[in-house]
């Protein structure tokens, strides 16, 4: 909020106007608090609606008792009443006098009278001429100003004036602006007065001497005290009359080029324009920049604050003509663009919304590459303003252009525009039978720059007997969109009824207010389409016999294609069996502390360690039984105890008892018992069915070391063996190296049935000997089986695997440290995946070399640029084949086709996976392995204590404990078991088998449809009968007698077995940091357990112990 403090020159008393430059903000008022409570609008200076309020010195008004105020405070007089005559005051000394208005008093100032109008106040002489008040002091920033302003008791020419941190003083007159003696007394200011010793208007305690009445003087003496001198031109110029001046609204930044309309300026001499403002009474002398001729000159309007000035024009000595307001308005500025997207070709009609537009020389659109264009402005608008777009060209898509208002060279920001390309035309429907109305359909591409019905116009022409006739203008009736396309519905009535000759129409769409431009021309010439039915019919009748013949012929190739994958792929199915090779060679069995780490830690490779007297007292306090159970029980019910931290808690704990496996065995009973309590009250078959307690995940790694042994010595064979048929199978056919898919393979997700065609390559390969290797007997020269398209890795992947099943052993160096040569008479030629001879296909795509391409006579290097994108037989998430140039080439294909490839590899292994299955659930020398039949007897035994007789629940348990726990993790995991790498192929197909191996331990029946997944139905009829000998392995083990002594010798003997293979004190230092954050928790809870006072206190010394110690980094 800006407050200004104006000083009337003509008051003999010093009246002073106060006004306060408000803002409306959300439509509240601002009040200015006086002496009485005035409310103020919002107004400004410069606008025309404005209340006036006076102030004056109290005392000194001749409506009040000058003896009635005690201090000089300010007096406001505020007049509401339409043209209200307040009085007539004039000074004689220092007593006020009261006159009615238009009396005067010799060798008295004039009297001043006081006017109000509804819109505005104005202090007048008695000559009804306005004085112009005069800012002797603005406030720029928003700050609150006391209404009371204090006279400066010591000098009167200074007022002080309050704010809310500060003081101002104040002086009340600048005099210093006149330049003569006739100026200074002439404006009336009762402060200001000539100093003849200064030779400068001045107040008087500035003038030195100024007691002498001669040395200074005022409005109290006349005008014609100062020395004058008067000069008479003498001539015939002829007066300047009837003027006006274009544009009457200009904006805050000045005007360059103002033209003044009127008469004689060409015989008038120093034409000067006088430009005075309503916020100052300086007037600003303005020379004529040229006189155009005898009735227009041009001059230039300086920058000036948003007001109204008066502009009159004096030449030739003379008076200033009448004057002309001319309006400083500030900038102009725009909230909205309709609409705000246009075409290429432009012309389209844009319409700017916002404030000022008149003051705008022109609009600009540019963009960031230099695209320039200047549109005309807005002449005589203030809201809206409308322009036609330029025309730009549009290398692809839309462009985004910005709108400028360009105001004496400089560019005012406005909104963005969209710049798209031109609409396209595509077809149209003229119906004549609505006689005498014409109906007319135009279909339109669909796009975003929503055409309305008025920016176009369609026109019609048509011929008649060779005649072109008079154009049919059509109205526009409505524009429909549908997903589609957009239709235009055209209407006319025909002022002459007749036949439209279809084959000579033209339709042209016009664009509106731009006729020279045309959106589209959509003309069907009479010779064309008649040439095209006369030929259309000519070649129906021809070539219909010849169509049919060949349609037949493709038909009958397709039917033959088709009969041809049915048969190959039933001769696959009674036939690949025989493809199995038995000879496999040694079994790559892991260790048992690699096995068992795999098995408890998938994802965690290394922890700390600490070595010293404290894992010792640590490890004897788990071995408190009471403790632990209540250890993991308090861990168990701490929020931020996650299901990680649990499963990483019961491996650590394993681990660190893995020499006392049948205290363990009795800590898992205890904690089974405790979550059946939990598991009973709601639903007992979900037990064990999630891995999200501690106990759960012990008991996976409880079997996982008790069954380690019959792992290896019973499993491990039938299973590795299944993984080798697996990779023979899979490697039989193409593998699709980017993508991972596979021909032959069990899992559909991973079926590759795009590439059918392929072809076995015998390869004669010859090994350099290496210095390693020592042994005499290894044959060096092999023959190996690729396929033409496979990958050069992929060929070198199966020349290792010859090697090895040539030899027994690997060869001496790794895979990736060898390259693959190719040999052809003298010439050699070193095989990479990728090299100069690579294909780029579309989208910098670069397609791997295959052995095809390798030996192909017609590969040339060429040196170019490849990118990281890489593709073998299909494109990644791609239906179609690699390499096919045109549909129309391509063979029919439809995958659903080979889904027979799932089920000859399924006959190919199947033996394998039964052997397997009946490795794992049948009883060798009919004895089950000690661990399963001991747990499967505890829980027989709770359920019977907890008196429950449905034996489905009992069933569900012991899958929910081993098949679910341990099985199916061992089938989807091979690298768990043995040293190999498990590949995306071998995994799609073992989890297949792993999900047959769970259904065949379900008791529910099976109820699949057609519709259901290919891997269910793989082995539909398989599941019945593994479940019936699932249901006979679970009753034998049940019938077999109990040996309790023989389970604590089995754990015992395990026990020591594995006794220095895992690491105790690692997992004991583990374990002891979940004590550690969690330490408050666990004390809390054994200070509340009776009996455990004596393991409090050694977990208080365990900690004492942990605290003094530095932890280092276990490898």
């Amino acid at each position: 909020m800006s407050t200004a403090l104006r000083v009337d020159s003509g008051t003999p008393f010093g009246l002073m106007e106060f006004r306060n430059r408000c803002k409306r903000a959300q439509g509240s008022i601002h009040r200015v608090q006086t002496r009485h409570d005035i409310s103020i609008p919002e107004q400004s200076i410069l606008t025309r609606r404005c209340r006036g309020l006076v102030w004056t010195w109290a005392h000194k008004h001749p409506l009040i008792n000058p003896k009635s105020p005690r201090e000089k405070q300010l007096l406001v007089l505020e007049t509401e009443s339409a043209i209200t005559c307040v009085g007539s005051f004039s000074c004689c000394g220092n007593s006020p006098l009261r006159d009615s208005p238009g009396k005067q008093r010799s060798k008295e100032p004039s009297p001043l009278q006081l006017y109000s109008h509804k819109s505005c106040s104005a202090i007048l002489n008695n000559n009804m001429e306005p004085n112009c008040p005069e800012i002797l002091y603005e406030i720029e920033e928003e700050s609150s100003v006391f209404p009371k302003l204090v006279l400066d008791p010591v000098d009167s020419d200074y007022i002080y004036l309050s704010f809310a941190n500060e003081v101002r003083r104040i002086q009340v007159a600048n005099c210093n602006k006149y330049g003569s003696c006739k100026e200074c007394l002439s404006a009336k200011d009762p402060h200001c007065g000539w100093c003849y010793l200064s030779k400068r208007c001045t107040l008087k305690g500035n003038c030195s001497h100024s007691d002498n009445s001669r040395d200074w003087v005022n409005i109290s003496h006349e005008a014609d005290k100062c020395h004058t001198i008067q000069i008479r031109l003498i001539g015939r110029n002829e007066p300047i009359c009837n003027i006006s001046i274009e544009p009457l609204w200009i904006s805050v930044l000045g005007k360059r080029d103002v033209i003044i309309k009127g008469a004689n300026f060409t015989e008038a001499s120093n034409i000067t324009v006088v430009l005075t403002g309503t916020s100052s009474c300086k007037q600003d002398n303005i020379q004529v920049s040229k006189v155009l001729n005898d009735t227009h000159v041009r001059f230039s309007l300086p920058p000036r604050r948003k007001e109204a000035k008066s502009v009159c024009i004096k030449a030739n000595g003379r008076k200033c003509s009448p004057p002309i307001t001319v309006y400083y308005v500030s900038e102009p500025s725009c909230t909205k663009m309709e609409p705000n997207i246009t075409w290429a070709s432009g012309g389209r009609k844009i319409t700017l919304f916002g404030r000022n537009f008149n003051v705008t020389d022109s609009v600009i659109i540019s963009d960031d590459e230099r695209l320039k264009f200047t549109v005309s402005g807005c002449p005589g608008s203030t809201s809206p303003c409308s322009f036609l777009t330029p025309d730009v060209s549009l290398s692809k898509g839309c462009k985004i252009v910005n709108v400028s208002l360009k105001v004496e060279n400089v560019l005012i920001p406005c909104i963005k525009l969209q710049y798209c390309p031109d609409p396209i035309f595509i077809d149209y429907q003229l119906h004549t039978e609505m006689d005498p109305h014409l109906e007319l359909k135009l279909y339109k591409k669909n796009d975003i720059l929503d055409i309305s019905e008025n920016e176009i116009g369609v026109t019609l022409t048509h011929m008649m007997n060779d005649i072109r006739l008079e154009p049919i203008i059509f109205s526009v009736q409505n524009i429909t969109k549908t997903p589609d396309h957009t239709t235009i519905l055209c209407k006319v009535k025909r002022k002459k009824p007749g036949k439209i000759e279809l084959s000579t129409v033209e339709v042209w769409v016009i664009q509106k207010k731009s006729s020279h431009k045309y959106l589209y021309v959509l003309t069907l010439l009479p010779i064309l389409l008649l040439g095209v039915i006369v030929v259309a019919i000519i070649v129906t009748r021809y070539k219909s016999k010849q169509l049919t013949r060949k349609l037949s012929q493709q038909i009958e190739l397709l039917e033959c294609e088709i009969r041809k994958k049915i048969r190959d792929g039933f001769a696959e199915l009674q036939m690949d069996q025989s493809d199995v090779v038995d000879s496999f060679g040694t079994v790559p069995f892991l260790d048992y502390k690699h096995f068992a780490l795999r098995t408890f830690f998938p994802e965690v490779n290394g922890f700390c360690l600490i070595f010293d007297e404290s894992l010792t007292m640590l490890h004897a306090l788990i071995c408190n039984k009471d403790f632990l159970v209540t250890l993991i029980h308090t861990l168990e019910k701490q929020k931020n105890f996650s299901v990680k931290d649990r499963c990483l808690f019961a491996s650590f704990l394993t681990i660190a008892l893995q020499s006392k496996l049948v205290y363990l065995t009795h800590i898992l009973e205890v904690l089974t018992r405790d979550l059946m309590e939990q598991s009973s009250n709601t639903q007992p078959k979900l037990m064990l069915r999630r891995t999200e307690s501690v106990v759960e995940k012990l008991l996976t790694n409880w079997m996982s070391v008790c069954l380690s042994g019959f792992l290896r010595e019973t499993v491990g064979e039938p299973f590795y063996k299944l993984v080798t048929a697996l990779n023979q199978r899979i490697n039989k056919g193409p593998v699709d190296v980017t993508t991972c898919k596979a021909l032959y393979t069990l899992n559909e997700d991973w079926l590759l049935w795009q590439v059918t065609e392929f072809k076995s390559v015998a390869l004669n390969v010859f090994f350099e000997k290496i210095p390693e290797d020592e042994c005499a007997d290894t044959c060096l020269d092999i023959e190996a089986n690729v396929l033409d398209c496979d990958t050069i890795e992929q060929a070198k992947e199966k020349i290792f695997q010859a090697f090895l099943n040539k030899n027994g052993s690997l060869y001496g160096l790794q895979l990736r440290e060898i390259g693959l040569e190719l040999q052809s008479g003298a010439q050699q030629k070193e095989l990479l995946d990728i090299d100069g001879s690579s294909v780029i296909l579309e989208d910098g795509i670069t397609k791997l070399n295959t052995i095809v391409h390798a030996l192909s006579p017609f590969s040339y290097c060429l040196d170019v640029e490849y990118s990281n994108k890489h593709c073998h037989l299909i494109l990644p998430d791609s239906q179609e084949p690699q390499g096919a140039m045109h549909k129309g080439k391509q063979k029919f294909e439809v995958k659903e086709m080979y889904l027979t490839k799932l089920l000859s590899t399924k006959v190919a292994i199947h033996l394998v996976v039964e052997n397997l299955f009946k490795s794992i659930w049948s009883l060798p020398n009919n004895k089950a392995p000690i661990a399963i039949k001991y747990f499967f007897d505890f829980l027989d035994a709770q359920a019977e204590s907890k008196k429950i007789t449905d034996p489905d629940v009992v069933h569900i348990w012991k899958t929910n404990s081993l098949p679910l726990r341990f099985w199916v993790n061992i089938l989807k995991n091979p690298q768990f078991v043995f040293d190999i790498k498990k590949t995306p192929h071998i995994d799609g197909c073992l989890s297949v088998i792993a999900q047959a191996f769970m259904d065949a331990f379900s008791l529910t029946e099976q109820q699949l449809g057609k519709d259901a997944p290919t891997n269910k139905l793989l082995y539909a009829k398989d599941i019945p009968r593994y479940q019936e000998e699932v249901k006979a392995y679970y009753k034998a083990i049940r019938d077999l007698p109990l040996l309790p002594s023989e389970a604590e010798e089995f754990l015992t003997q395990e026990s020591k077995k594995h006794e220095n293979e895992l690491n105790e004190d690692v997992a004991l230092t583990e374990i002891y940091k979940y004590i550690a954050k969690y330490y408050d928790e666990i004390q809390s809870k054994l200070e509340r357990e009776q009996g455990l006072e004596d393991a409090q206190k050694d977990l208080l010394h365990i900690k004492a112990l942990f605290d003094e110690k530095k932890k280092c980094k276990w490898m």
